[in-house]
């Protein structure tokens, strides 16, 4: 019982509203999932699909996104995941525990010479209040119908 307490002591100030979220967005990429096909999972040693690439966005889950403070602004960040947009049939997020909303994925083209380069004209940062970005929680849908979730506070994701 006293590890307990200790333990949950430790824990932020909202990790159970994290959990909760993170609870209700694994049911809604669930949901997400049921309107998808699982693309065959066969290594092509471009990462193209989700078994190749989950683990590297598993290892680089710090990385998804970032927040930048610049002219009075929070811009935030995805570029990571669009990069690595090869495998991943959604990007959802949330901002401060609101409404998941759809980040606008560009096509992979499997014939490119590079599939994973960011195109022209990708949306790879969103623009909001200066300091109004206090958590954002990132779901992925992989291309095998296996859903990644994590959250982020403003301070571990901030841009010096």
């Amino acid at each position: 019982m006293r590890r307990t307490r200790r333990f949950e002591q430790r824990r932020s100030p909202g990790w159970r509203r994290a959990v909760l979220v993170a609870a209700v967005l694994t049911a809604a990429g669930a949901a997400g999932a049921q309107e998808r096909v699982a693309e065959d999972q066969t290594p092509t040693g471009k990462f193209l699909t989700a078994t190749e690439v989950r683990p590297i966005l598993t290892a680089t889950r710090a990385n998804w996104v970032s927040v930048r403070e610049y002219g009075g602004e929070d811009l935030v960040y995805v570029t990571h995941l669009i990069a690595w947009r090869c495998g991943l049939y959604e990007i959802r997020y949330a901002i401060n525990g609101g409404q998941m909303r759809q980040w606008p994925v560009p096509e992979c083209d499997p014939e490119a010479a590079q599939p994973a380069a960011i195109p022209d004209g990708a949306q790879v940062y969103e623009v909001h209040a200066a300091g109004s970005v206090q958590q954002i929680t990132v779901e992925l849908l992989y291309d095998d119908l296996s859903v990644e979730t994590a959250s982020f506070e403003r301070a571990a994701v901030l841009m010096p």
